[in-house]
């Protein structure tokens, strides 16, 4: 793994467990750091399962014994821990988001689609994922999980118009308007 920090804006972070990864970026073009789970020995993992397709959601913990990993039931969301705490500069917050592979071959994605982390959450940092596929998904200690990046966040001043916008192009309606 690289870690190439050309912008000048550093990213602190604090180990809760010293078995936790500290993040990095594979590639010196990539645009996110890669997240990973920290599963030790007795880790415990809050989740939220449906017994049958029919039932609610209930509470579960999924929790990793001797060969350090968690299983992910079919439907299920889990809360994976990383072991990390974050330095967030102010001004800016750390943005969360899906691993492409693992959407696209396991099914297994964030659960609000992008996770946002503010500057002023000073706590571990856990990673809510979902697993929309039919199969178990199986997490070792150590996979990369996510991805993230930290971004400068820009305060607009919010304001109410009297006046409704009107059409800037010949676009007309949205949801696959333009093309799928």
């Amino acid at each position: 793994m690289l870690n190439f920090f050309k912008s000048g804006t550093e990213l602190a972070i604090f180990k809760t467990n010293t078995a936790a990864v500290t993040p990095q970026y594979s590639t010196e073009a990539s645009a996110c750091f890669d997240i990973h789970a920290c599963l030790p020995q007795g880790t415990r993992v809050r989740a939220k399962v449906k017994t049958n397709p029919l039932s609610r959601d209930t509470d579960a913990i999924l929790a990793s014994g001797t060969d350090l990993t968690i299983t992910v039931p079919p439907g299920a969301r889990a809360l994976v821990p990383t072991g990390l705490k974050f330095h967030i500069p102010k001004g800016h917050s750390l943005r969360l988001h899906p691993r492409s592979g693992h959407a696209f071959k396991n099914g297994i994605t964030l659960v609000n689609c992008e996770g946002i982390i503010d500057e002023d959450y000073v706590d571990e940092v856990f990673v809510a994922v979902y697993n929309t596929s039919n199969e178990p998904f199986v997490i070792k200690h150590s996979d990369r999980i996510c991805q993230a990046e930290l971004v400068k966040d820009i305060k607009v001043n919010i304001s109410e118009s009297k006046i409704e916008p009107t059409k800037k192009t010949s676009r007309a309606g949205g949801f696959g308007s333009t093309g799928v």
